[in-house]
């Protein structure tokens, strides 16, 4: 194993994340989520210590022996990973102003890790705590604003710790970073890349089937349709069926499209379509906590299998439930290790899910891959680009795009010190009565969201956003108003809503218009994903809508995207039009602090 990285899971979000972007540089690694022992990780050429949710300083905190500082080995900490380093060797640890989301970091001396970057450069932060106090031997080698010890490092004994990810994308740098550590540090060199993956990947499938076939849950996304061609060229068609469930969740024309997608590769004699939209709306009358929408999801998805499979005289004896899992969703539904903390239940991730998961009944050949990776697998088993690439869309559909509101409840003040931030930058704002899901420290937050006016000018939005959310006891999320009566924001207020069939159709008309504008426009590729996302915040009497177009490279981290502002400008102007919307808004929110998805 000379020639791999242990990586050690201390439950952070990133931490899968980390392979994934050594495999992208062509190093191999091993992740263990359980501390090893010193034997096993002294065959490795380096070690990883991973970011993690808690603090270094708690009773109960992911460790690791403190014996490894002695293998003589290179050592790489990231985040939690870079204190729990730092504390080791000596250092001190507290708790600090937060930094979540892109900062810039500013180079204080030469070293090996940074070798080949420029002196100032973007990072990507979710912290909390910081190093405070440094012993004899480590050097400060990077500082932000906020974090004198953004990275330290000892080269004499090969010690090195970042306290921002490297191995997200929105580092500029980091994959450098990682280079630099995996090859001129740890010796390594590059090897195969992911499409020669594609006959292990049909291997894997054909060992865990064994002599079983597949009844597949489609959703006409690119997950689902990339794993149930792959379990067909592993097993053959006669083995793979396919089930399609119309939830009355989906998007204007979903299940035509599917069936054109499908009937184009040639499954479309083993693959069935079942109507179950009044089943599924009505399980979510009443329903509020995006919690509880996403559990109800999911269990509904079983109940349905279950019934297709007796109805279809599939026993489940000779037959697995196939699923288009991707790593993130696993690990956002809080990781395999335990350690990672939950910040959304995927519904593939249900306990229905999971207890069928524990009794091997459950075939998932792509949970060990991000979105892009699934594009690239598709496309090497001869997918069609159009199909590929797709913008994701969740398994629970329009629910969690949805929001609902027990009571009604008018918008607040900001308050004295976030409305100074905002007016010092030309601004004005309030704080919506309203949540959404947030991840910040590798910890899942549920707060209120701030709607901000004022000049349309991207980057000193994002500046602005990035801004609020690092303050304390601040909002995880910031939207900013493109249409609507401006002098009416103020008095913005929260309605009781439900769902049900009339604002499911607001929002089906509302998210065809920006897709059918982005595709009119030629702009579909210059986004990797695009919610359209219901709000009950009235101006009036209506609801409104916001516009959460972002880039990222795995779902794993993202940026708001930049629409061009003539096209933005008509695509809110003709949301609005829509009978029942007071406003349109544009999240101007980075992952983190505030997840893709709203709820």
């Amino acid at each position: 194993m000379k020639d791999t990285i242990a990586v050690i899971d201390l439950g952070g979000q990133y931490c899968h994340l980390i392979k994934r972007s050594l495999r992208d540089i062509g190093v191999q690694a091993t992740i263990y989520t359980d501390a090893p022992s010193l034997g096993v990780l002294a065959e490795h050429a380096g070690i990883i210590l991973s970011g993690g949710p808690r603090s270094v300083y708690e009773e109960g905190a992911p460790r690791v022996d403190p014996a490894i500082i002695e293998l003589g080995l290179p050592i790489l900490g990231i985040c939690y990973g870079h204190q729990l380093l730092a504390q080791m060797l000596g250092a001190k640890i507290e708790r600090g102003q937060g930094e979540y989301g892109h900062n810039t970091i500013t180079l204080r001396t030469e070293n090996t890790i940074f070798k080949g970057t420029p002196p100032t450069q973007s990072v990507w932060m979710s912290h909390g705590d910081s190093i405070t106090e440094l012993p004899d031997g480590l050097k400060v080698l990077a500082s932000t604003e906020g974090c004198e010890t953004a990275a330290i490092g000892d080269e004499a004994r090969r010690f090195y710790g970042v306290q921002f990810h490297p191995e997200v994308i929105h580092s500029d740098y980091g994959e450098q970073i990682l280079k630099n550590f995996s090859r001129l540090v740890c010796g390594l060199e590059q090897e195969a890349r992911l499409e020669d993956q594609v006959p292990l990947v049909l291997d894997d499938i054909r060992a865990r089937a064994g002599e079983k076939s597949v009844f597949f849950l489609v959703s006409g996304g690119v997950d689902s349709t990339v794993a149930f061609s792959l379990c067909a060229q592993a097993l053959s068609k006669e083995r793979v069926v396919g089930l399609y469930v119309d939830t009355g969740l989906m998007r204007k024309g979903e299940t035509g499209e599917l069936r054109a997608n499908l009937e184009a590769l040639g499954f479309i004699d083993r693959f069935h379509v079942r109507e179950e939209s009044e089943r599924f709306i009505r399980a979510l009358d009443g329903v509020i906590d995006p919690e509880k929408k996403r559990h109800i999801i999911g269990r509904l998805f079983v109940e349905v299998q279950a019934e297709a499979m007796r109805d279809y005289g599939i026993d489940e004896e000779h037959w697995l439930l196939g699923q288009g899992t991707i790593y993130p969703d696993t690990i956002e539904s809080g990781g395999s290790s335990g350690r990672a903390a939950v910040i959304k239940t995927h519904h593939n991730r249900c306990a229905e899910i999971m207890e069928l998961i524990e009794k091997g009944r459950v075939i998932e050949p792509l949970t060990e891959f991000y979105k892009d990776e699934v594009r690239k697998l598709g496309r090497a088993i001869g997918l069609d680009a159009e199909l590929t690439n797709r913008w994701p869309f969740p398994g629970p559909g329009l629910a969690i795009r949805c929001l609902c509101s027990a009571e009604e409840e008018a918008a607040e003040r900001l308050s004295e010190h976030l409305d100074g931030v905002v007016r010092e930058r030309g601004f004005d704002g309030i704080l919506l009565p309203i949540r959404s899901v947030g991840v910040q420290g590798d910890v899942r937050t549920y707060r209120n969201v701030a709607a901000i006016r004022g000049p349309l000018d991207c980057e000193a939005l994002q500046s602005l956003g990035t801004t609020l959310c690092n303050l304390e006891s601040a909002p995880n999320r910031v939207i900013y108003l493109v249409a609507g009566d401006e002098d009416r924001l103020a008095d913005a207020r929260v309605k009781k809503a439900e769902i049900h069939e009339e604002r499911l159709a607001l929002l089906r008309e509302a998210d065809f218009i920006a897709r059918s504008m982005m595709a009119e426009r030629g702009l579909t590729d210059s986004v990797w994903q695009f919610p359209v996302v219901l709000i009950p915040i009235a101006l009036g009497e209506g609801e409104s809508v916001v516009l959460r177009p972002v880039n990222s490279r795995d779902g794993m981290t993202a940026n708001f995207a930049r629409l061009p502002r003539p096209v933005l400008k008509q695509m809110a102007d003709r949301i609005r039009d829509l009978r029942g919307v007071d406003a349109v808004f544009l999240d101007v929110t980075d992952k983190p602090p505030a997840t893709i998805e709203w709820e």
